[in-house]
């Protein structure tokens, strides 16, 4: 469906998507297997369209195109024991899918929660665009092949059953598993798996369950892993017990992407205690061991002579010179008054909890990686290619991941563990240093972005930014090999670059004349989407502007932004965060509200924040004993269309308050002669514990267009932008360096050389 069809879809349900029939199939296989087929075709636009191009079709709008065409493939399994099973395309790194994927299938096929057993699917090839995670689109495109497959299994459920008992199909009911007919006989799906299985693969057609019948679907749910996660039983890379595979580090190089001019003490190295093999390769020195603690003397050890890097010599201040020479302008100075700024984001690390790690096991015939991977299907192209071996002969599992923000959608550890294994001959068990991955693996890329507001009286004319990156790598195209090589060609990546930015960034506002560009340069540095992308920049500077604008036209910020925002559901988001955030407060000085507006896939989010950036009264010590800003209240309010799990939507929008927090507050990456200070958590200064606002509401609106929008991402734009515009207003002085403590460096830089340095012995002291 267009936007505008999804804006005007009934709430009651009477124009839902389950009044209307899908085809679906019926596989032969021994137990009951159903798939989805095509949905409907999109119906006709019933509004003018809006000028604004994401209105139009945005980036989900086309990963959820591209992912159509193999919903056929994706199938829903009924089992002997009375479990429905399904392998999940994507990949679980937090977010919670596998836990809405199961709702899904619970709510069509009227089966308890607990029985739906939702598993991470290996790289499936024939998939094509369908495996690939990111963009907020898991629930977006899956959302209505899956509930097609399990609406087929449902109905062949019912049809055996009809068989089993002598009765119609109509007089029978499918409740929690069993199904019953008129006079009390019931059966269990277990016991009907077989006998509902197909001999051959046919079509059916089916109707989807009507929104007001929802009894799973919109209601909150805790996490299906919760319990695992918390008991320490959850299935991480570094969890699985592979035969052979043992642990397995790499001394990396003291600048970004060095490589290896020579090693003078190979020899010794490899008589460590526990050292069974030591291997020179693209990215530096492989060593393997019994134990990880066994890896890292070895890696200290090593004496290595290091060629330069891609980023030699550079610093903050010379990145800065490069993207100031790129930026396009912003065209000729209008003839009306203006509001026009300049804004400076850092590199900012895209580590998650989980280091960079895989498991690899190399042989000449084959190959087998183990990995949390959210690219799976260019991860096996790729290592195949790099083998020389037929695709059919490299197995890729995705695993469960502890965080990705991005990181996952790249493979640079299964890489790593398949070269290693295929020059040692032994299966490894790769694990990056938490130095590795803040000072070697992927950054969100520094940036500026320029903005000019023409307005006249109470009107805004024209609205113009230009945002210019160091190059983020979209190398992973969507997520398989042809789209992946084409965004990496020379003219190839600009034009992938370009499309991945029109296609996100909205313009939420009637400001006249709009025009987003945006300028790339430097590929010498490793990048990648962290979560949100290019938003949280462009929105950050966005909305300050905004607030500029309602200070020159002597109007309150929130009164401004309802005035000029477009549609009725994004002043509904808007004004709910305003009245339960209590906007407009009397607050001391030295402390004050800030209030964002996003809008992205089909979703709408709003963000309220209170901040007190008065010397030494709040949080704990940052630098120098003096307390930083604490964001002390934050109100939430998002409407993503159809929430299909509401706690889960709670979890994704608290952390995307604590990115926010952190992007405009505290964490960053300093670059200096070619590398990043930062070499773990303990001086990467991402939202600690006590810098959480004591007060959090997180407010999810009535659901609007019927269907899911996209979720995950949603929240870190308005968030960074409120709390920039909090403090904006809590000190008289507009920021426009990102994040804002970036210019002090609080913290004593740990050595490039040994690669690895020791853990702190003495806890909190080094996490402030």
């Amino acid at each position: 469906m267009t936007r505008a069809d999804r804006s005007t879809q009934p709430q009651s349900g009477t124009g839902d998507i389950g009044r209307r029939r899908f085809l679906g199939y019926v596989l032969a296989a021994p137990t009951l297997v159903a798939a989805a087929e095509l949905g409907p075709a999109p119906e006709a636009r019933a509004q003018i369209p809006s000028p604004d191009i994401t209105e139009l079709l945005d980036l989900n709008d086309v990963m959820t195109a591209a992912a159509l065409p193999t919903s056929n493939l994706i199938t829903v399994e009924v089992n002997r024991d009375g479990t429905v099973s399904f392998a999940l395309p994507r990949a679980e790194v937090g977010q919670g899918i596998t836990t809405s994927t199961a709702m899904l299938i619970a709510e069509e096929m009227d089966v308890p929660l607990e029985q739906v057993r939702v598993t991470l699917a290996d790289a499936r090839p024939e998939l094509v665009f369908n495996q690939l995670t990111g963009g907020s689109n898991t629930t977006i495109s899956t959302y209505v092949p899956i509930r097609v497959a399990a609406a087929v299994a449902r109905g062949r459920l019912l049809e055996a059953a009809a068989i089993e008992l002598g009765a119609a199909v109509t007089d029978l009911t499918l409740k929690a598993g069993v199904v019953t007919d008129l006079v009390g006989r019931s059966i269990g799906i277990g016991a009907l798996s077989e006998k509902a299985a197909g001999e051959r693969t046919r079509q059916v057609s089916v109707e989807l369950k009507p929104r007001e019948e929802f009894t799973v679907i919109g209601r909150p749910h805790n996490r299906v892993d919760a319990l695992a996660a918390v008991t320490g039983r959850k299935k991480f890379t570094m969890d699985l017990d592979v035969p052979d595979a043992k642990p397995t580090m790499v001394c990396r190089p003291p600048t970004i992407n060095g490589t290896v001019r020579s090693v003078a003490n190979l020899g010794e190295v490899r008589t460590m205690p526990g050292v069974t093999d030591v291997a020179v390769i693209p990215t530096g020195v492989a060593v393997r061991a019994e134990t990880f603690g066994q890896c890292i003397d070895a890696v200290r050890a090593l004496r290595v002579s290091w060629k330069p890097g891609t980023a030699e010599g550079k610093s903050d201040e010379s990145v800065l010179r490069e993207l100031r020479a790129a930026e396009l302008p912003l065209g000729p100075p209008p003839l009306t008054p203006a509001v026009e700024s300049t804004f400076t984001f850092h590199f900012r690390s895209n580590s998650a909890l989980e280091p960079n790690c895989a498991i690899a096991d190399v042989r000449p015939d084959r190959a087998e990686v183990w990995s949390s991977l959210k690219s799976p299907i260019v991860a096996q192209q790729t290592i195949a290619a790099k083998l020389g071996l037929p695709l059919r002969a490299v197995t890729v599992h995705v695993t469960e991941g502890g965080g990705s923000f991005g990181r996952k959608l790249f493979f640079d550890a299964a890489l790593e563990a398949v070269e290693i294994s295929r020059r040692i001959g032994k299966p490894v068990k790769l694990m990056w240093h938490r130095a590795d991955d803040s000072r070697q693996g992927r950054t969100h890329p520094m940036a500026t972005s320029r903005v000019r507001a023409s307005y006249v009286g109470n009107t805004v004319l024209g609205y113009h930014q230009r945002h210019t990156s160091v190059s983020t790598d979209l190398g992973h195209g969507l997520g398989e090999i042809f789209t992946a090589m084409a965004a990496k060609l020379p003219v190839g990546d600009i034009g992938f670059s370009q499309t991945f930015f029109h296609l996100s960034q909205s313009m939420p506002y009637d400001f006249g004349i709009s025009s987003r560009l945006l300028s790339e340069t430097d590929k010498g540095f490793n990048t990648g989407s962290m979560r949100n992308v290019y938003s949280p920049d462009v929105t950050c500077a966005r909305e300050l502007v905004v607030d500029r604008l309602a200070a020159k036209m002597g109007k309150d910020p929130f009164r401004f932004r309802r005035e000029f925002l477009r549609d009725d559901r994004s002043r509904a988001v808007l004004e709910k965060a305003a009245e339960a955030g209590n906007w407009g407060r009397p607050m001391p000085a030295g402390t004050a509200q800030g209030i964002a507006f996003h809008s992205e896939y089909h979703a709408v989010s709003a963000v309220l924040v209170e901040i007190d950036c008065r010397p030494g009264t709040v949080g704990r010590p940052v630098r120098d004993g003096v307390a930083g800003p604490r964001v002390t209240k934050a109100v939430v309010a998002v409407d993503v269309g159809l929430a299909v799990n509401p706690r889960g939507l709670e979890a994704q929008m608290m952390g995307c308050v604590m990115d926010g927090i952190a992007l405009t507050l505290t964490s960053s990456l300093h670059l200096r002669d070619g590398y990043f200070l930062e070499a773990s958590w303990d001086n990467y200064f991402y939202t600690r514990q006590w810098n959480t606002p004591p007060e959090l509401e997180i407010i999810i609106m009535p659901g609007t267009t019927g269907e899911p929008g996209g979720a995950g991402e949603l929240g870190v734009a308005a968030s960074t932008a409120a709390v920039a515009c909090a403090y904006g207003r809590a000190t008289g002085t507009m920021p426009t360096t990102f994040p804002i403590n970036h210019g002090t460096l609080s913290f004593v830089p740990k050595p490039t050389v040994p690669p690895i340095p020791p853990s702190p012995t003495d806890g909190l002291d080094h996490v402030r």
